[in-house]
């Protein structure tokens, strides 16, 4: 088990000086993670497809049901952002509920049904004047919600939305300590850049030798000819804007520590070649 979900395991055995709502969210976030994990460690591409689309689940809410025979049921519901709720098909939802079902089976409670749902946005009572002074599409990522959401990984005070941007910021960080002070580069992790039409929030801006790049850590929804030529797109608009390089790693090729290091330096390599 991943040294983070045992400490889960050990704020939810002494959970003293938590309030209710807290236990719960931990409770939600252990079932949340053994369950991808679970999956991952099938081994199989569709489960380790399933595991990375838990990923941006940004929580699990459990709903109790009833109690039977000592055992608490819970309609459990995974809240995601809207655009990403075709991806769980009843089909996928079904092999997570499966998975989900074995990560509880030595708690005193089960998922008696799994969903999902969006994420309904805040809405305030200037709303109005908001939506109308809205003159782009959203990020296209969830860099706002990670800062608020305690569950994303943090490190050096800079936010990331999963596990596997982090891996990349760690290589990258790696990189940075090898290099010379005064020919280093800066790493920018979910930084929000405004481009005529557009604001994006590209999961890594890297600064080097007097020129910028941008790292796209990408997830299976970035595949399909509809995604392909959005992000196509989205880095002709980037370029344009006096970005040298844009470089795309599959989330899938970022457990291999030795693969993210090849992309970071072959990355680096063509963001300074003329």
């Amino acid at each position: 088990m991943p040294d983070a979900l045992r400490s889960l395991d050990d704020m939810l055995t002494n959970p003293n000086g938590m309030s209710d709502d807290e236990v719960q969210r931990l409770r939600s976030e252990k079932v949340l993670g053994t369950t991808a994990v679970l999956l991952h460690q099938d081994g199989d591409a569709k489960a380790a497809e399933l595991a990375i689309m838990l990923a941006e689940v940004v929580t699990l809410d459990l709903e109790y049901s009833e109690t039977d025979w000592g055992v608490e049921y819970y309609e459990a519901y995974l809240e995601v952002e809207p655009h990403l709720v075709p991806q769980f098909t009843q089909e996928n939802l079904e092999r997570i509920e499966g998975a989900m079902r074995a990560a509880t089976r030595k708690d005193k409670f089960t998922i008696k049904d799994l969903g999902v749902r969006p994420i309904l946005p805040s809405v305030g009572p200037d709303w109005r004047k908001q939506l109308k002074a809205a003159n782009g599409p959203r990020p296209t990522n969830q860099a706002r919600r990670v800062r608020v959401e305690p569950q994303h990984p943090v490190e050096d005070g800079l936010h990331f939305t999963n596990e596997w941007e982090h891996n990349v910021y760690r290589v990258l960080k790696e990189h940075q300590a090898r290099l010379p002070e005064h020919e280093t580069i800066g790493i920018v992790p979910l930084a929000a850049v405004r481009v005529p039409r557009h604001t994006f929030e590209p999961d890594f801006l890297i600064t080097y030798k007097g020129r910028a790049g941008v790292i796209e850590v990408d997830g299976p929804h970035h595949e399909g000819p509809k995604r392909a030529s959005s992000d196509h797109s989205r880095t002709d608009l980037l370029i344009n804007a006096g970005v040298e390089w844009v470089a795309r790693l599959d989330v899938r090729d970022t457990t291999e520590k030795a693969e993210v290091e090849r992309f970071v330096s072959n990355f680096l390599a063509r963001l300074t070649r003329r």
